[in-house]
């Protein structure tokens, strides 16, 4: 046998190398700059590891306590800031194994039986993303309550509503917003679909074929909160779904917040002036003195890019790999933690907004309301109502929309007596009807913006978001 192993990684190899990689290599081959955030689920599914060892007679009872001390000393080590590893260790699993050899002796060594890093890193991902799911639909939840604050804030103040973005019909300003609370109640259902597929565990399926050692992989399972076992060795080492799952749904929560943000963006302009932002959520110009940025929803809106384009990556990545396990998969992690990152703290960001961060004019909300001709629908609707059918008053209402815009009037500005000459229909009660608080409360079925309507929403969403997880 040739002389010994050289360079940082290689020593984590068999003796069937003899030299060790290039220095460029070796740093393009390691990940330990960004998997050391598996640290802590790495630790705990050691420890479920060697315990199990011990309880199937692999090791002995006394050699798992040695085990289970020494990463523990590492967890400790970490949190005082002790345990630093560098390019040499290569990756999270090398560098804990590595250093609990140092610290317990050669039982230390005993650690990776009956498992391989592709079994172990697939185990601490899908540890790592059940807690985040956990804490993101927390945040979401904080997100729906800001904005069922200002629903509930709100249950008698009118917006305009749009289609095209063109002036449609009058809204009730907390209809407006609960329609965000029920987009973020269909993420929090997918997060909570996806954290299902998450919670299966692959620890024991060893490096693609299983392993020979009398491994117990239930008992793992369990000790680490798993809820059943893959059943297939080369499916629990190359399956990535969980990680693309999780990107389209943060790739979702940001579409909406985007939408969102959009919608705040041009509320906060002096062309709407709908709402006002406070100093806490916005910055100024460097020139111009005068202006106030809506900073925190344009940066959601750019945001949305980055978790889109890991979607990409991520989907880019697994449609050509063979079974099982391949390098690539080291790819998986970067972009999974950055559009979790990137989500979260969008989330975050949009809760602070809404809980401190903006204000309605409802001054400049009544005004918008009161100046278009968002109620020509219920002009018709009032015909229709009086046996006309709906077609004919529909052409009515057109024309008598473009007589007013050449005459530069609104349709409440017409007298009942130009009204009595369009159709005989047209009443006294014409003009309480066409009120924009009248055509509001008017729209009374089942999931309208009619005031009754959205006060029963408000009230059931105040119960509702007082229940469990992932909703």
């Amino acid at each position: 046998m040739a002389g010994g192993v050289t360079g940082g990684a290689a020593g984590a190899w068999s003796d069937r190398f003899e030299q060790g990689l290039h220095p460029f290599i070796e740093a393009f081959n390691a990940s330990i700059g960004f998997d050391l955030t598996l640290l802590q689920e790495d630790l705990d599914g050691s420890i479920a590891h060697a315990r199990m060892l011990a309880s199937c007679g692999v090791i002995a009872e006394e050699e798992a306590v040695q085990l289970v001390e020494g990463l523990e000393m590492i967890r400790t080590e970490a949190a005082d800031g002790r345990f630093n590893p560098g390019l040499a260790d290569e990756d999270v699993h090398f560098a804990v194994e590595r250093r609990l050899i140092a610290l317990v002796g050669s039982v230390g060594k005993k650690l990776h039986t009956g498992r391989s890093r592709n079994d172990q890193v697939g185990t601490d991902l899908r540890l790592w993303l059940r807690r985040r799911l956990d804490e993101i639909d927390g945040d979401l939840q904080r997100l729906q309550r800001a904005l069922l604050d200002q629903a509930d804030r709100h249950q008698s103040t009118m917006i305009p509503g749009y289609t095209h973005l063109q002036r449609a019909q009058p809204l009730c300003l907390a209809h407006h917003l609960l329609a965000y609370i029920e987009m973020l109640q269909r993420d929090r259902q997918r997060l909570g679909d996806i954290r299902g597929r998450v919670n299966i565990c692959p620890l024991g399926a060893a490096a693609l074929a299983g392993t020979p050692v009398p491994i117990d992989r239930r008992r793992t399972a369990e000790d680490l909160g798993f809820a059943a076992i893959y059943a297939n060795s080369l499916d629990a080492v190359s399956d990535r779904d969980f990680c693309v799952e999780f990107s389209a749904a943060a790739s979702l929560v940001m579409a909406h917040l985007s939408r969102l943000a959009e919608e705040v963006i041009a509320w906060a302009s002096e062309e709407f002036g709908f709402v006002r932002l406070s100093d806490r959520c916005a910055t100024g110009s460097s020139l111009m003195p005068q202006k106030k940025n809506p900073d925190v929803p344009e940066l959601v809106r750019g945001k949305c890019g980055r978790v889109f384009g890991h979607l990409q990556g991520l989907l880019t990545m697994i449609k050509g790999l063979p079974l099982a396990y391949n390098k690539d998969f080291q790819e998986d992690k970067e972009a999974l933690f950055d559009a979790y990152r990137t989500t979260r703290d969008c989330v975050e960001a949009m809760a602070i907004l809404f809980e401190e961060g903006l204000e309605f004019r409802i001054d400049r909300l009544n005004q918008a309301v009161e100046s278009d001709f968002s109620n020509a629908t219920d002009v018709a609707d009032y015909l229709v109502a009086r046996g006309v059918p709906f077609r004919e008053a529909y052409q009515l209402v057109g024309a008598v929309v473009r007589r007013c815009l050449e005459q530069g009037c609104l349709l409440r500005e017409l007298s009942l007596e130009q009204w009595k000459e369009l159709h005989p229909a047209f009443e006294g009660d014409l003009h309480e009807a066409l009120a924009p608080r009248a055509v509001v409360s008017a729209r009374r079925s089942e999931g309208g913006t009619g005031f009754d309507r959205v006060h029963e929403q408000v009230m059931l969403w105040q119960e509702r978001l007082k229940g469990s997880a992932f909703g």
